[in-house]
């Protein structure tokens, strides 16, 4: 007894099992074949567990029959064919293609609808059937950012046409004022120059209010040394003000770069060290300003004092200025003084151009009067007009992922009693082409030209080393005209270290020294992210193109970059 009673508990169990789980089928179909096709072509859901899930499926195919164009279709019959299997049977009737809308010009301007629609006229646009919701909300998106956030349009009077279309009317559901922002406050960082606002993200009260370019404008702060957004922009509105919040923070933006080089002399065969300083300074005051002093000393008796002062917005106006100051001193040889001053305009947050006097004056130590000698004094005034672009990119080690400056230049040189005109020529730009997220490449070029008549030795370009081309003494090479590319095959172990190669090519002509030769350095290094700032070494072997390479060459250069 107790087997066979087992034994009927477990296949009731069984057959109760399979009919709770027992699945129910949808099949829908049309009036004709071709109805048939079009409701087989719309995805809808076929497999169901009750009969609720069918009829939900059921209002969601007419949906979406609605928005193809088949407004007026119905459901004639929904019909049980057997214990598992539900039939729909619709009924499309007519397809509209299109729906015609009529509009009023003093309510909205035929050239935002033509951004909608390619058929627009003076009192109506067309939309295709399938298209009416996506364009109405983008419609209502630019009504919006033209200073109406509160707009709400709709169609109304909705009538068939003829037998392909509908017609409609747009309207309002109800009647707004526009909007312009009428205070700016920031929050977060007190001080923020207000400079800045106006020209650099270029808002201003009585700007007319538009959230989408507000968001976009604020994105900019990414490209800001010494503040950055904390937030979204937030916007209070009242019945007749509206104040806009936007979130800031004031950002470490100082920074200190120096390096310490050392190799062997060809002379003495002992270690010669030579030393780098480059001190930026940022906003300090509040005003957006930078202030940047570099100074070297080489082992060739090179001593460089260099200072630069940046002040942009001048008068709360789009002009700024730049003045700077250089003194270079070649051991007992001769020194040169050079006095820069440039005006310039922002085009946009990443480019600015520039134009100024370049005034220079260089004396000779040797107290030479052979007015042959390749050292003069002279006196030299040279107008130029630069042009600058910067982007940055969101990675510590490599903050800056594009950078340009060109520089076109004329003037005068005068030297025992003889004035001669003279063009200068200037480029520096490099890219990083980020190939995945560890691997990138590096490529810069620099290069500089002095077209003269004559030329004197104390005022030829001095190139090479880590901020040119490496595996060469700093500033070691003189030149009239030089090209150089920097290489870089780069790849980032980690947030904090990165390996890289070095192949550089440089070129250029002497004309002191009728010179033409062509220079190749080779290397590897890596860059550090330590608590201090990012620490990176350099190993560079650099020769001539008719020169072998020799181990004793190599330059070994440190360098350290801290922010603070």
């Amino acid at each position: 007894m107790t087997k066979p009673f087992f034994l009927f508990l477990f296949l009731s169990f069984l057959f109760a099992s399979e009919a709770i789980s027992q699945n129910l089928y949808l099949k829908v179909t049309g009036q004709s074949d071709r109805e048939t096709s079009i409701l087989d072509s719309i995805t809808y859901k076929k497999i169901h567990l009750e009969l609720n899930s069918i009829k939900q499926e059921i209002d969601s195919l007419q949906k979406q029959l609605y928005k193809i164009g088949y407004i007026e279709n119905e459901l004639k019959q929904l019909r049980k064919e057997n214990d598992s299997t539900y039939f729909g049977i619709f009924d499309l009737k007519q397809n509209y293609k299109d729906i015609h809308i009529y509009y009023k010009e003093d309510f909205i301007k035929k050239s935002i609808l033509e951004e909608i629609s390619s058929e627009v006229y003076d009192d109506y646009f067309v939309l295709p059937f399938n298209e009416i919701e996506t364009s109405l909300y983008s419609l209502n998106t630019k009504i919006s950012d033209l200073g109406f956030p509160f707009s709400e349009i709709t169609l109304q009077n909705i009538t068939i046409k003829n037998t392909t279309s509908l017609k409609a009317f747009l309207v309002s559901k109800e009647i707004i004022t526009k909007r312009s922002i009428d205070k700016i406050i920031l929050k977060g960082y007190d001080k923020f120059p207000k400079a800045y606002l106006k020209h650099y993200l270029k808002l201003k009260r009585k700007q007319t209010f538009n959230l989408s370019e507000i968001k976009k404008k604020t994105e900019i702060f990414k490209e800001l040394k010494f503040a950055n957004q904390i937030k979204e922009p937030e916007v209070l509105f009242t019945k007749d003000s509206t104040i806009l919040y936007i979130y800031v923070e004031k950002t470490k933006s100082n920074n200190f770069d120096g390096f310490l080089g050392f190799g062997s002399n060809e002379t003495t065969n002992k270690i010669d060290f030579t030393g780098y300083l480059n001190l930026n300074l940022n906003n300090n005051l509040n005003s957006g300003e930078s202030f940047q002093l570099i100074y070297k000393s080489d082992e060739n008796e090179q001593k460089t004092f260099d200072v630069n002062l940046n002040l942009p917005y001048l008068f709360n106006s789009p002009i700024g200025a730049e003045v700077g100051l250089k003194i270079f001193k070649k051991d007992s040889s001769f020194t040169t003084v050079n006095q820069i001053a440039k005006v310039f305009y922002q085009i946009n947050p990443q480019a600015n151009i520039y134009l100024g006097v370049n005034s220079t004056t260089s004396n000779n130590l040797l107290q030479e009067e052979n007015a042959l000698s390749q050292i003069q004094d002279y006196n030299s005034n040279i107008y130029n007009l630069r042009f600058t672009y910067n982007k940055l990119q969101n990675n510590y080690l490599f903050n800056k992922n594009l950078f340009l400056a060109i520089e076109a230049g004329n003037g005068k040189r005068s030297y025992a009693n003889n004035t001669e005109n003279q063009t200068l020529l200037f480029i520096d730009a490099f890219k990083i082409f980020n190939l995945n997220k560890k691997n990138s490449a590096y490529l810069r070029v620099n290069g500089s030209s002095l077209l003269s008549k004559n030329y004197l030795e104390n005022e030829l370009f001095r190139f090479g080393g880590i901020n040119s081309i490496r595996g060469f003494e700093e500033n070691s090479l003189t030149a009239s005209l030089y090209g150089l590319a920097n290489t870089e095959y780069r790849y980032q172990l980690s947030n904090s270290l990165y390996i890289h190669s070095i192949i550089d090519f440089a070129y250029f002509e002497n004309e002191l020294t009728t010179q033409k030769e062509k220079l190749y350095g080779f290397g590897f290094g890596f860059g550090l992210l330590t608590k201090a700032g990012i620490l990176k070494f350099n190993y560079a072997n650099g020769k001539s193109e008719n020169q072998k390479f020799k181990f004793s060459n190599s330059k070994i250069h440190l360098s350290l970059t801290a922010v603070f």
